[in-house]
């Protein structure tokens, strides 16, 4: 984790044998393997890998329906090592943090970027850092796009519920304006369900708070 202030997330990592991670060359960011992040359940939210949104088949139909390729299994690392390398250059400064599991990139985009509190209306400042975002998502267009909207616990569940997916959605629409395809994106909120951190802190709550979009590469099998 690249934010030192995610006490919870960094405990359980540092829980994590030094083997089951690896550092990338060419970023220098730690990677924790698929069988280490299986190892610690769900507690560090929507950063673990899962189920696609919508699930891989039907998806993948659209996908390569709409044109877009696959990529070879071989070459899956080397394509998410790129993409990766180019959201960090474009995100650098912007409060938003790349985060690497395997072979897949989760964006995590606290709220106080991207929308004001109790808001589905992005915030007009961090635009043109989702305008570099999307830019690179038509560029490295063979994943597939999960956009998955987080609440602290203030207010209603039903609320939380329904402000998670309308951020979601607000962010995904956003992409599809800047030349992302629809057939890659799926939204979902979660609501207050997936903390990160403590809700019973404003610090804890501000790190709740968030839109992860979630790149999974579209491959052959």
């Amino acid at each position: 984790m690249k934010r030192r202030s995610k006490i919870a997330a960094a405990l359980l990592i540092a829980a994590i044998p030094v083997t089951a991670c690896t550092t990338n060359p060419e970023t220098g960011e730690k990677r924790i393997s698929k069988a280490a992040i299986g190892g610690i359940g769900g507690a560090l939210g929507g950063y673990l890998l899962g189920d696609l949104i919508g699930g891989k088949r039907d998806r993948t139909e659209k996908i390569l329906g709409a044109g877009i390729g696959a990529v070879a299994g071989a070459g899956v690392g080397y394509y998410m090592d790129q993409q990766e390398k180019k959201l960090r250059e474009q995100t650098a400064g912007t409060g938003v943090e790349v985060v690497r599991d395997g072979d897949q990139l989760v964006l995590d985009m606290p709220s106080e970027v991207t929308f004001a509190f109790g808001s589905a209306n992005l915030s007009p400042e961090f635009r043109s850092t989702l305008d570099k975002v999307g830019a690179t998502l038509v560029e490295y267009e063979k994943t597939y796009v999960d956009v998955m909207g987080h609440t602290d616990s203030v207010g209603s569940e039903a609320f939380n519920q329904t402000l998670s997916e309308q951020r979601a959605a607000t962010v995904a629409s956003y992409l599809t304006g800047r030349g992302v395809q629809s057939a890659r994106l799926a939204t979902k909120g979660y609501g207050e369900s997936q903390p990160k951190a403590s809700n019973t802190s404003e610090e804890g709550r501000a790190e709740n708070r968030r839109v992860e979009i979630r790149l999974v590469p579209v491959t052959e099998s």
